[in-house]
């Protein structure tokens, strides 16, 4: 539990109304956090020894902690903005723990009790006023500061840079591959700041811890908000997890390898104690066969002939356990061939075309293409109709007529008028004769609306 409230001058959060240089009075409810915060499980206990815990630790900018002594028991809790010895001068900072919870962490980090300096005073309103003035002006003191090193030709780079509560010193803290001379560099420093000037070489992990920021999973850094210790990652590491060599993907945002690739190390380590060897090699009846993979979820081995490494053949580690003691035994395995066991076949679904969402478009496109089909063959059927009718005509005609003279005498005679209604179902006919039949076409009653009823 922690508060992040404006008086503490890392976050430009406010906790509410309710907050003096003391802290915050909401310490209990605040849910802010900052870097390398511990939470206070023994907050809601009551001690029953007599003897209080008088050790506070003490919080400053980015993840600088120590140990302070309250010799005039000044009532604290996580949040109050204090003052404490500094050499020279004083310096203000926030706690961060109070309470038993101390002495842990002061065993933890093997901190002595006698070397802890003294707590002064809550910071009044001067104190707070010069170390906010001297935050303010620590951007531009590490640009000029980046700037007289590259003139000098130093190389190595400064990453941050921190003021003193009273603002009587400043602290530059430096990444350099190499040893530096920065003897005259400090010369500089000191008339061009007008103070006294303290110089701190870290590692690219600890500049990584200082600067924070995004991790390839997503989540913040784990060196800027809660990792401590700094342990040795090397390419060992990433073969025992079977991953690619890649430093790309493997390194993190210091240029280092991933601190991340010791969390499951352990794990994998029981795993692999479990399998043979990988650079065991098996007596066949074919020729000798050599691992060439191995699978730690699966426990499975491959391995493949030396003369032909093409085809592998997995097996699973009882049986390769059972194999290498035949070998020692004197006697030659069967071919690879003959121990691999047949696969039961599993029906494999695409869960992309699953979830594809045009798969529906796909279908319809079908029904279309199937019904311009159906479209063009009825109009080719219609345009059929239309070429027979005239053959049709003849042979009527010809059935009708079979002297060929009366046929004559009948074009000659002069057609007789017909009724008006005749012509018109005639040319209706026609009509309906020149229209393609659709057989598909559907054929819908007409819908009169309901008659008024005039006694309503």
């Amino acid at each position: 539990m922690s508060c992040g409230c404006k008086t503490s001058g890392d976050s430009a959060h406010s906790c509410g109304p309710k907050k003096t240089a003391s802290g915050c009075e909401n310490v209990n409810t605040c849910g802010n956090s900052y870097k390398l915060s511990v939470f206070d499980w023994l907050s809601n206990i009551n001690n029953p020894a007599p003897n209080r815990c008088d050790f506070v630790e003490v919080r400053f900018k980015n993840d600088r902690k120590s140990f302070y002594k309250n010799v005039n028991n000044i009532p604290l809790h996580i949040g109050s903005v204090v003052t404490v010895e500094s050499s020279p001068g004083h310096d203000v900072g926030v706690v961060s723990l109070t309470g038993e919870l101390v002495k842990i962490q002061m065993k933890k980090k093997k901190f002595s009790e006698e070397s802890a300096l003294k707590i002064y005073r809550q910071a009044n309103q001067k104190d707070l006023e010069v170390w906010q003035e001297a935050r303010k002006k620590e951007d531009g003191v590490k640009l000029e500061a980046r700037k007289i090193a590259q003139r000098l030709g130093l190389e190595m780079k400064v990453t941050d840079v921190e003021y003193q509560g009273d603002a009587s010193k400043i602290t530059f803290y430096y990444t350099a591959d190499n040893r530096v001379d920065f003897r005259q560099l400090i010369k500089d420093y000191a008339g061009s700041f007008r103070t006294k000037i303290d110089m701190k070489q870290i590692g690219f992990r600890q500049e990584a811890a200082k600067v924070g920021g995004i991790g390839s999973c997503g989540r913040e850094l784990c060196c800027s908000t809660w990792l401590t210790d700094f342990r040795s990652v090397n390419t060992n590491v990433a073969r025992y997890q079977q991953l690619s060599i890649n430093p790309q993907k493997l390194a993190g945002q210091c240029g280092k390898l991933k601190c991340c690739l010791n969390y499951e190390l352990d794990s994998y380590l029981d795993a692999l104690s479990h399998f043979p060897s990988s650079s065991t090699t098996l007596e066949t009846e074919k020729g000798k066969a050599f691992c060439i993979k191995i699978d730690v979820f699966k426990k499975k081995m491959w391995f493949a002939y030396v003369e032909n490494s093409i085809a592998w053949y997995d097996f699973d580690i009882d049986l390769v356990k059972k194999l290498i003691s035949k070998n020692k035994r004197g006697e030659k395995t069967p071919p690879l061939e003959e121990l691999k066991q047949p696969e039961s076949s599993v029906q494999s679904i695409d869960l992309i075309q699953e979830n594809n969402m045009d798969r529906f478009e796909k279908k319809n496109r079908g029904n279309r293409n199937k019904n311009n089909q159906n479209r063009q063959n009825n109009n080719q059927q219609g345009q059929g109709q239309k070429r027979n009718r005239p053959e049709r005509q003849e042979r009527t005609e010809k059935s009708e007529n079979p002297n060929p003279h009366t046929g004559n005498q009948n074009k000659q005679q002069k057609p007789q008028p017909q009724p008006k209604a005749a012509v018109e179902k005639a040319e209706v006919n026609t009509d309906a004769d020149k229209k393609p039949q659709n057989p598909n076409k559907k054929k819908f009653k007409k819908k009169y609306p309901p008659k008024k009823d005039k006694n309503a």
